[in-house]
């Protein structure tokens, strides 16, 4: 067995923390994972994964494993390992490359681990994987029967291959799944953001002006919880017209950055783009603004606009950077810049993660009974396992629903007058 990470002897304390996370997640590490382990229906098949290395993912490649597949794993991101759960997870059989505080050659280094393995099935959160695949080991990605993507970020770049015409393989946009898009990227995000900027500061959030900076369901969560926890007022930054409209309709403010910054005393960053807030934007804001970024990159708050104002810098807490300008204001980073619900606290909830792992497991599981059937795409969850999903968490909560009648079945389906 190959692998690297920072302390097995973190391995007890590691698997008490999958124990917790698995707890809370019924559908992905009970429901799914008791047919994987009856049926095999991964049974040698290799699934090479870039993911957050947290205790959620380690329950999504336990049920990978007791179906059947050979899994190696890489982080994701070089702050985001939990390097208790890495331990763990390799005492359990699985090949892991990942720690806390790598650095760039580090990280990408163990994403070369997982590709030169060359996987059957690929899962990537971000689409460095993806990407490394295309451009340095083309001929292995010829020969991947498919993918999933986690995150927005990912799927944005996977749809630019899929339009270059240089995609190699099928991939699936797990992102875009009802029951991944609607409740990780809302709820869990929402939560998760604000678990990593009071982690990091221990601030009041009532009374505060929080400007979030896009409204994509990421952004509709964070404003949400924001307006929850008493800020004054929530303003949002966007460019897209009709993003801009709904959050106005939701009672959100509205205007754009240059004028949001000289009034937010919290900035959350959640758009998937780079240099959202920048020089300009950080010239007009009030002393003791605080920069969070909870998009996948750490290129949202553009952090060589902020080096090349500040006249120095020191790290006040842990997870927060003090950048002093030289008119004596204080700007303070989280995180790095990177995702703070990951870099400053655990990530999402194990409860929300339990779908967005359902759909993982379900679609690495079509993917395999489809090889060779789907051309080099982008694809959607297909909607009978966006809807098992949510069927089977319904059934883990002890919800009933109701079923339509056979006639209103026909009702639905006729287009007549009568």
């Amino acid at each position: 067995m190959e692998y690297r990470v920072k302390d097995l002897g973190l391995a007890e304390r590691g698997k008490l923390q999958i124990e917790w996370a698995e707890r809370n997640m019924p559908v992905v590490a009970r429901m799914i994972r008791e047919r994987f382990e009856r049926e095999k229906p991964l049974k040698g098949i290799k699934v090479g994964a870039v993911l957050h290395v947290t205790k959620e993912t380690a329950a999504l490649v336990r049920t990978l494993k007791a179906g059947g597949a050979e899994v190696r794993l890489a982080a994701s991101n070089p702050l985001s390992t939990q390097d208790d759960v890495a331990a763990a997870l390799v005492k359990d059989g699985i090949e892991v490359c990942a720690w806390r505080g790598m650095n760039e050659d580090e990280y990408f280094s163990c994403i070369e681990f997982v590709a030169k393995w060359e996987p059957d099935i690929v899962i990537d959160d971000g689409g460095d994987l993806h990407a490394m695949l295309h451009d340095k080991f083309p001929s292995i990605a010829g020969k991947v029967w498919g993918g999933t993507e986690e995150t927005t970020t990912g799927v944005i770049r996977l749809r630019a291959m899929e339009k270059q015409g240089v995609l190699k393989y099928p991939v699936i946009a797990v992102n875009d799944a009802r029951t991944k898009m609607m409740f990780d990227n809302r709820y869990g995000t929402g939560q998760s953001t604000f678990d990593g900027i009071l982690r990091a500061t221990n601030i009041l959030v009532a009374g505060k002006v929080v400007v979030v900076a896009g409204y994509g369901w990421v952004g509709r969560g964070i404003a949400l919880r924001a307006k929850g926890l008493g800020a004054r007022r929530v303003i949002v930054t966007e460019v897209d017209p009709i993003r801009a409209l709904e959050a106005v309709m939701d009672g959100f403010e509205v205007m754009p950055m240059r004028e949001a910054a000289k009034v937010g005393d919290i900035f959350i960053t959640a758009t998937g783009n780079k240099a959202v807030i920048r020089k300009e934007h950080m010239e007009l804001m009030k002393d003791g603004a605080i920069l969070a970024n909870a998009g996948h990159f750490n290129v949202e708050i553009w952090i060589p606009d902020l080096e090349e104002l500040a006249t120095e810098k020191r790290e006040i807490r842990p997870c927060v950077t003090e950048y002093r300008l030289k008119d004596g204001r204080r700007i303070y980073l989280l995180g790095e810049g990177r995702l703070v619900n990951l870099v400053c606290a655990e990530g999402h909830p194990s409860e929300v993660m339990d779908m967005s792992f359902a759909n993982q497991a379900l679609s690495v599981e079509y993917l395999v009974k489809n090889k060779g059937r789907l051309p080099a795409k982008v694809y959607n969850v297909p909607l009978e396992i966006d809807q098992e999903v949510a069927r089977l968490k319904l059934k883990s909560m002890g919800i009933e629903i109701d079923e339509l009648t056979e006639e209103q079945k026909k009702y639905l389906e006729s287009w007549k007058l009568d």
